[in-house]
């Protein structure tokens, strides 16, 4: 039963993190590290699939590793970051709407920028 919600879990996160890739505000590098984690915990064919995926894999050792991030995934970040709030000021978002957004995805930035690259 817990391999199965582990494994469920894990799958999910993973779906959730590729549409992060281009879907502004959705964390693909999180989701795709607890993806990791779940199969981790669930399944060693899916969990050595993941970690030696092309795309995922090298994420996975660069924060299983130092705790890092690339370079390029936090400009991705940055840029996304940056459009969301335009879109939401473009569209005419209420503005305390667009001060919460500033205020946790400066947070977000701050911690992603603080940690070391890969």
């Amino acid at each position: 039963m817990m391999r199965f919600f582990w494994i469920s879990a894990g799958l999910i996160a993973l779906a959730v993190g590729v549409a992060g890739i281009v879907l502004p505000l959705v964390p693909t590098v999180p989701l795709v590290l607890l993806a990791s984690f779940c199969f981790a915990k669930s399944s060693k064919r899916l969990h050595n699939w993941l970690i030696s995926h092309k795309t995922f894999g090298s994420m996975i050792h660069d924060w299983n590793r130092s705790g890092a991030i690339s370079r390029n995934a936090k400009r991705a970040a940055t840029i996304s970051i940056i459009a969301v709030i335009g879109i939401s000021v473009a569209i005419g978002v209420p503005q305390h709407v667009i001060i919460i957004q500033i205020v946790t995805l400066t947070c977000v930035l701050l911690f992603i920028w603080t940690r070391p690259n890969s």
